[in-house]
């Protein structure tokens, strides 16, 4: 029994307690990616990221929810796989205000993946897919965290410093200082 449909809100395909809970995880899985960039930068961080992902979660609930409450009335065709590649292109509009170019290189492009893969961990717990969104969120953390720490020891052994080398992965402003 859905509280929601008693209370005369809204019928619903999906129960609201289900879409609450796929919002939930959406949220904790987006705060992971975010928290690992907030601790390494001043760009997009937690916030940010967190909200991509309740944001594409919610969005593809919703296009689903009005696929279904369309083919039940037995209108038009839907097509909700059209909703997705709307999501899709606003996270890549999102991620793509974070890149930029400055003093010859790029900056920025990490924070926009790390949005941009955000937006599809909440995509895939919006569709239930809760195994493929954690263990993609594990494999971010451990990308952006684990390669980050590995990419700096290799300067280090190449006789560079860390502090003083050109940002390659393009987004980490303060990822630059090791201290």
């Amino acid at each position: 029994m859905d509280i929601g449909n008693e209370w005369g809100l809204v019928e619903t395909h999906l129960p609201l307690h289900i879409m609450g809970i796929r919002l939930l995880i959406a949220f904790c899985l987006g705060a992971m990616i975010g928290f690992e960039r907030e601790a390494h930068t001043a760009e997009a961080g937690l916030r940010t990221h967190i909200l991509v992902a309740l944001a594409a979660a919610l969005f593809t609930i919703l296009a689903f929810e009005i696929y279904h409450t369309i083919e039940s009335g037995n209108a038009s065709r839907a097509d909700p796989i059209r909703a997705v590649e709307a999501v899709t292109a606003g996270i890549a509009f999102l991620g793509a205000g974070a890149i930029f170019r400055s003093q010859g290189g790029v900056q920025g492009l990490t924070t926009g993946a790390g949005m941009w893969l955000a937006g599809a961990v909440g995509m895939a717990t919006a569709l239930g897919y809760y195994v493929v969104a954690v263990g993609t969120t594990l494999l971010a953390v451990l990308v952006l965290a684990a390669l980050r720490a590995f990419a700096h020891q290799i300067i280090r052994r190449a006789g560079g410093n860390p502090d003083q080398m050109p940002n390659q992965e393009g987004s980490d402003r303060s990822d630059d200082n090791l201290r």
